[in-house]
């Protein structure tokens, strides 16, 4: 006889007085097997569980044996229940036992049962245990049949995940899973031991079964609107660098926010008497499920999408929830999120954050920067992490290895916790060096100067023993920002940082904006190619009003010291000339109202655009200093996006082609007696600062914690050998230096 419209609902109020009774959970798991079978009509009703070695053990039965409770268990893919386990998909057999994959137990007395009904219980998507359904006479189970079914496994699902219907034991259990390792992409330094904190914190959906179907609906039909509003809103504006987002990302969003086929889906799951919430998360489960067993790598990869969306969703109809920045974090926090903004990890506090773990976002982004700046490990490209974490978690973040441990053995926890032991013994050898000078062991001084971006950075400066700061990103300070900032703001921030540097000289890098740094105030059109599109010293031409302020709020904050401005991405002599004139002007005009000027002025260029080569003699003097932005010059000249994964590794910077670049620029620098600076990510490893030293620099700009490796490196070289080695073997080799730069390191005992 199928099952009444009117008995889902009944069956999950009758599911909810259940779970609310104060009794074993063996004794709940009983009752639930017999109200299901009840409202089913069934003679049978079975409830298997998995376990942690993917078995499938028999926690609960009406209709069965009672002793095959606990006793009986399946092998992954065993039976019909692993066939539906394996397909995460409901099936119904109405001869059971003439299907090739029923696997017979004797001891559950099943023999006389023909019809098999049974749907997975599934949580994000994996299955974690299946509900079945017997009868003696061979017939079809109804849509309608199913479908209570499904939904009962949902609340099943939820309710077994939080530990609310089955022992604590076997409730730790399911949640528990063996360790696991993941590769990744070091993007700053470090060894860190702790527990996950996800940046967007799961919701937890503790209220399933609806009072009132017809407020359900509302709620949820309000929360759509709101998200898809909010969705529109942003692709309106061109929002794109809040909370990191990326105009692709939220294309998808709103893609999936208007499909009616999702919709649809929502308000069916709310028919079966679900509240909002849990129709949400019925959808997203059965949605993962499905797309997790397509073969098409692109359908897996919008599992994000549809984890994303749930999210949000959820999140407006438990009334907004805030990132984990604002929450109560762990004294060692090891923050994972799929992808983040740079203010975002701002808002963390630095003393309980140990690490953070991306699944998305390339070493040069901005967030990068600003986790060097915190000096904490982290990690990006760690794709599919987010699936295996579970908050609380023990992590350990490896990013000199490239790699993440989730839950590790307690072998692995004893060799990391050396590995740190070692490492912050290395760390207080660095600092013994802090106030030796940097310099060749023929006698050679090599100036190392640090990165900054934000006021926090400074203190740096004296822990590092950097001579000074040879580039200051004025833009982190905008990107942070909800609005553009006022001069005043500016102007204070320029002076803390001079005040903070004392006699130290900073070079600040006019506003580089544009391209892939986008502002979440400034309406920007889409670009093919925004690495060389419109940004920096572009922008700042043709935007001079905003490049003005900057230099305005400059001048006045360096009243009566040193200013040096270094001008980014110049391409043509005659940049250089306009963006020059600009500041004259300036100064003409704080000359004029009598303010206080700086005590000199310098103005330097940088070269990182590679049409700069073969104009060196027409720049350079035109020049105070100038500094090569390696970063963007190796991209350029290997035309491999750094930000790109594909292509990234496909070049070495210590390749013949660009070290000749490089050697170039510090022969046209010397011929011109104009000060030259490196600042990039080549300054601030050993092996590749020991090169550069030997192509002639002797001024390099890094990440502070990259400070005591260098110089540690300097103080075990002599560079006159390494200039005569360099020379041999950019003459003589077709590829990569890296190998014989390493041999001559060892060779000569040169720390690397």
């Amino acid at each position: 006889m199928p099952v009444s419209v009117g008995a889902p609902r009944q069956l999950l109020r009758r599911l909810r007085e259940v779970m609310a009774e104060r009794e074993s959970a063996q004794a709940r798991l009983d009752k639930v097997v017999v109200l299901i079978a009840s409202n089913m009509v069934a003679e049978v009703c079975s409830l298997y569980l998995q376990r942690r070695d993917g078995s499938f053990e028999l926690f609960a039965t009406e209709g069965l044996n009672p002793e095959s409770v606990h006793n009986t268990h399946l092998k992954s893919g065993e039976g019909l229940v692993g066939l539906i386990a394996e397909q995460a998909e409901p099936m119904q057999f109405p001869d059971a036992q003439r299907h090739p994959a029923f696997s017979y137990r004797p001891e559950t007395g099943e023999e006389i049962y023909h019809s098999f009904v049974g749907v997975p219980i599934l949580r994000g998507g994996h299955t974690i245990g299946v509900l079945t359904v017997q009868n003696r006479t061979k017939r079809q189970y109804s849509d309608e049949e199913i479908e209570a079914l499904q939904t009962t496994a949902m609340v099943l699902a939820e309710t077994i995940a939080s530990g609310g219907l089955v022992s604590e034991e076997v409730s730790a259990e399911q949640r528990r899973e063996l360790a696991m390792r993941f590769p990744g992409l070091p993007i700053s330094e470090g060894v860190a031991l702790g527990h996950v904190v996800l940046h967007e914190p799961r919701i937890v959906v503790t209220r399933l079964i609806a009072e009132d179907i017809e407020l359900e609906r509302r709620r949820l039909a309000q929360a759509i609107e709101d998200l898809t509003g909010s969705i529109d809103s942003m692709m309106e504006r061109g929002d794109m660098a809040r909370a990191g987002e990326h105009r692709e990302v939220l294309e998808a969003f709103r893609m999936f926010a208007h499909d009616h086929g999702w919709r649809r889906r929502l308000d069916e799951a709310l028919l079966t008497g679900l509240t909002a919430e849990a129709a949400v998360q019925r959808v997203r489960n059965d949605t993962r499920a499905r797309m997790l067993r397509m073969p098409d790598p692109h359908a897996r990869d919008r599992l994000h999408d549809i984890d994303d969306l749930s999210n949000r969703l959820l999140r407006l109809l438990s009334g907004g929830v805030a990132t984990a920045a604002t929450g109560s974090l762990p004294q060692d926090a090891i923050v994972i999120a799929r992808t983040m903004g740079p203010a975002e990890l701002l808002d963390y506090d630095r003393q309980r954050l140990r690490g953070l773990v991306l699944e998305e976002g390339g070493a040069a982004s901005h967030v990068a920067i600003v986790a060097r700046a915190l000096g904490i490990a982290a990690l990006t490209q760690v794709k599919g992490v987010l699936e295996a974490v579970e908050p609380g978690d023990a992590a350990i973040v490896d990013a000199e290895g490239g790699e993440l441990h989730v839950r590790p053995t307690q072998e692995v926890v004893s060799a990391y916790a050396d590995k740190v032991r070692f490492r912050a013994r290395r760390q207080a050898q660095y600092a013994a060096l802090r106030t030796v000078p940097s310099v060749t062991l023929d006698g050679e001084r090599v100036a190392l100067h640090i990165n900054a971006g934000l006021l926090f950075d400074l203190p740096h400066l004296d822990q590092s023993g950097a001579v000074g700061i040879g580039l200051f990103r004025t833009e982190l300070q905008f990107m942070i920002s909800a609005t553009f900032p006022r001069l005043e703001q500016q102007t204070r921030l320029y002076k803390a940082i001079l005040d903070a540097a004392g006699d130290r000289p900073v070079v600040f890098r006019s506003l580089d904006v544009g391209g892939d740094k986008v502002l979440p105030y400034f309406r920007a059109a889409k670009e093919e190619n925004p690495a060389i599109g419109w940004r920096a010293i572009r922008m700042a031409l043709d935007r001079p009003a905003l490049f003005r302020t900057q230099i305005r709020a400059l001048l006045r904050a360096a009243a009566g010291r040193e200013l040096r401005i270094m001008l980014p991405m110049i391409a043509d002599v005659s940049e250089l000339k306009a963006a020059r004139a600009l500041v004259d002007r300036e100064v003409t005009i704080l000359k004029r109202h009598g303010r206080p000027e700086p005590k000199s002025l310098m103005v330097g260029a940088m070269i990182e655009v590679p049409a700069l080569l073969w104009q060196l003699d027409r720049v350079l003097p035109l020049a105070d200093f100038a500094s090569v932005g390696s970063n963007d010059l190796m991209q350029f000249l290997f035309a491999a996006d750094r930000g790109n994964m594909r292509v990234s590794e496909r070049f070495d910077p210590l390749n013949p082609a660009g070290l000749k670049a490089l050697k170039l620029i510090v022969e046209a620098a010397k011929k011109h007696e104009v000060p030259l600076t490196l600042c990039g990510e080549m300054a601030g490893k050993p092996l590749e600062a020991m090169t550069l030293i030997g192509l002639g620099f002797r001024s390099i700009s890094m990440a502070p914690a990259s400070v005591g490796p260098v110089k540690a490196m300097i103080l075990s070289l002599d560079a006159g050998n390494l200039g005569r080695r360099i020379e041999e073997l950019l003459e003589c080799t077709d590829t990569s230096l890296r190998e014989d730069l390493k041999r001559f390191a060892a060779e000569q005992g040169v720390q690397i």
